[in-house]
């Protein structure tokens, strides 16, 4: 690692620790030639994981558009935006734990339900209509007796 102050080339790693749930490891290292610290951070490199849409398209895995997503379906309802962001960390987890290279946007869709529907269930029932695209009442009674029925 280079000196940031004097880009030598050499240093001392003075304390290592995992940050970020152990995901990265923060290290604070110390250069050989003048002495400065600094603080890097390493991580595992993956390849960007892309959604395959409904229509065949392809993007990359947005973190902040599943967390838009998912405090749309819970605005007004109690839950914290640290459960909420905590529900995006477990998704994108899984997701990339199970697929390399792609995932479907339904398959995306499914986790974010199972989740919601243990959580609140009027999130549940708002995400769905999204994710289901409603059009009418009668689908909007349809998830919430699919509800009731589980209960």
């Amino acid at each position: 690692m280079r000196c940031p102050k004097c880009t030598h080339a050499e240093d001392r790693v003075l304390d290592s620790r995992a940050a970020r749930n152990g995901s990265v490891t923060r290290r604070r290292r110390e250069c050989q030639s003048c002495g400065y610290r600094f603080t890097t951070y390493e991580e595992v490199v993956r390849a960007k994981l892309r959604v395959v849409k409904r229509d065949g398209r392809h993007e990359e895995v947005d973190r902040l558009k599943l967390q838009t997503g998912l405090e749309r379906a819970c605005e007004k309802r109690p839950i914290s935006l640290d459960v909420i962001e905590g529900m995006v960390d477990s998704i994108i987890d899984e997701i990339e734990n199970e697929h390399e290279r792609e995932v479907s946007s339904e398959l995306i869709g499914k986790k974010v339900m199972e989740r919601l529907e243990k959580l609140d269930e009027v999130a549940y029932v708002r995400f769905a209509s999204v994710y289901r695209r409603f059009r009418d009442v009668n689908q909007f009674l349809g998830a919430i007796e699919g509800l009731l029925d589980r209960t």
